[in-house]
Parts: C-alpha cells; sequence; structure tokens
C-alpha cells in the first residue's frame, strides 16, 4: 500500500496548448503518492496522454507546452526539466505503442534503459537478472530482435528497460492497448508486484478502467482535459455513475448505446 504521508508527485492545475492555440488540458490536478499505484482514467481524446507528457516533459517534441500551473516531484519543480534529467531524478515514462528499438535485440534494448547510470556494470547487471526474474519470457527472446516479438512481449520490453534506470516512479502509458486480456493480466500483474516487492510507484494511463481499478490505488477519471472525478480506487469502483458509464454496467444492468447516449447531459459531476 502507497504511505499516504509522502507525496511524491504533485500535478497543479495545469493547462497544456499545443500550436499555441488548441487547449488540451484545463486546470488538471492530481498527485501520485509514494509506494502507490495511481490510474488516470477516461476514454480516447480525454488528455491521459497529454498529462503524462507534461509530466515527462515530452510536450516540446510535438509542439505542445504547459502554460499554466506547475509539476512538483519531491518538492521540486521539474516542469522545466530536460527529460534526461528527469529520468536521472527517478522518473521516466513507458510511451504509448511500446516504442522498442526494433533493430536492436530484446537485452539490448534493455541495456538503452541503463544510459544515464554511473553505477557500474556489476549493478547494470544485477538489474538485468531483476528484470528477467519479472519478465521471464524476455529472458527466452533476450537475443531475438525486438521487431520481430509480439505486442505483448514488447510491452514487456518497454517496461523492463524503464526498470533498468533504476527509477522511483513509472509513467506508464496504455499498458493494455491492442493486447488480449490475458496478456493484459499478466502485465497488469506484474506491475502489482513491481510495486509490492520493488516499492517502484505508478502513474498509469488506461482505457481499459474495469482492469486499472483493480489493480490501482487510487484514480483519476479526465474527461475533455478536465479531472471529472477522483478518489480511492475500491470507491470508484462501486460508485454507481463510474459503474454505468465506464464499466457498462448499473443497478439495472447493463445499458444499451441508445440509453447511454444522452450521458453527458446526467452526470452527477458535470451538472
Amino acid at each position: 500500500m502507497p504511505d499516504s504521508k509522502e507525496t511524491l508527485l504533485e500535478v497543479n492545475n495545469i493547462e497544456v496548448i499545443y500550436n499555441h492555440v488548441i487547449l488540451v488540458l484545463k486546470g488538471v490536478s492530481l498527485n501520485v503518492p509514494k509506494g502507490g499505484i495511481t490510474a488516470l482514467l477516461g476514454g480516447n481524446g480525454a488528455g491521459k496522454t497529454t498529462t503524462l507528457k507534461a509530466i515527462s516533459n515530452l510536450l516540446h517534441s510535438e509542439r505542445g507546452e504547459v502554460t499554466k500551473g506547475s509539476v512538483i516531484y519531491r518538492g521540486e519543480p521539474v516542469h522545466h526539466l530536460s527529460p534526461e534529467a528527469l529520468v536521472k531524478k527517478g522518473v521516466v515514462q513507458v510511451m504509448e505503442g511500446r516504442h522498442c528499438f526494433e533493430h536492436l535485440t530484446v537485452e539490448e534494448n534493455l541495456l538503452t534503459g541503463a544510459y544515464t547510470r554511473r553505477d557500474g556494470g556489476a549493478a547494470v547487471a544485477a538489474d538485468l537478472d531483476m528484470v528477467y526474474t519479472y519478465f521471464p519470457r524476455l529472458k527466452e527472446r533476450r537475443k531475438s530482435q525486438a521487431g520481430y516479438t509480439s505486442g505483448g512481449e514488447q510491452q514487456m520490453c518497454a517496461i523492463g528497460r524503464a526498470l533498468m534506470s533504476r527509477p522511483e516512479t513509472i509513467l506508464l502509458d496504455e499498458p493494455s492497448m491492442g493486447l488480449a486480456p490475458q496478456l493484459v493480466e499478466e502485465i497488469f500483474t506484474i506491475v502489482k508486484n513491481l510495486n509490492e516487492n520493488e516499492g517502484v510507484s505508478f502513474l498509469l494511463a488506461e482505457q481499459n478502467t474495469n482492469v486499472a481499478l483493480r489493480f490501482a490505488h487510487q484514480g483519476y477519471i479526465l474527461e475533455s482535459g478536465r479531472v471529472v472525478m477522483e478518489g480511492p480506487a475500491a470507491e470508484l469502483r462501486e460508485n454507481p455513475d463510474v459503474k454505468e458509464f465506464y464499466l457498462g454496467m448499473s443497478d439495472e444492468g447493463r445499458k444499451s448505446f441508445r440509453d447511454v447516449r444522452s450521458y453527458r447531459r446526467r452526470k452527477r459531476w458535470l451538472a
């Protein structure tokens, strides 16, 4: 369970604009406690990926910028740091779509995650063994070119590469995207084990609300660039609005799409 006494990451009322005109985030605030799994939920286009990139300072490559608010890590503003400097502080992002180096082997991909480290080859080798312990499938495929591995193996490789930087916090973007349900369950279980055994804190953006709320400690729901609901994951799972509009169930049973179309008018938190 997270240490509720210590907040690692604070996002305070940030606004993000792309191309100087397109307002994507409209005052987003959230906290990530040390040792916790925090889920950032919402549909496609809600602003989840933009929020992660605002934290990891990867917006500039897409002509985006944080125009208001602040991002604080361990009490220090970090929204003006380079992505590399943020990695050195212990924050690393696993991008949506895996983004492995396709021409490199799985093991070479993993070792690229250690490029900022200065603690010697023995420590890096020990962490490589640790990654293979959590992802035995990667050990089997370690000499294979990453581009020829499956989507699930590439997702494992991307998470393993992030672990090789010795992170304190991992920003994990859409880990379930394009994967079979059994693989999704496997990857979320590994995330849970890394959190509990290695003390890694996670902020994960995820459209699969059902699985995310089963593994997370707390959640934030984004809609149209705003946080519309937040709270402990167990409470969000039981919230009638979340059950109806995000988990596809309600007290009357599953709703048809025709019934759900009017949900924007009826959501209590947007009233």
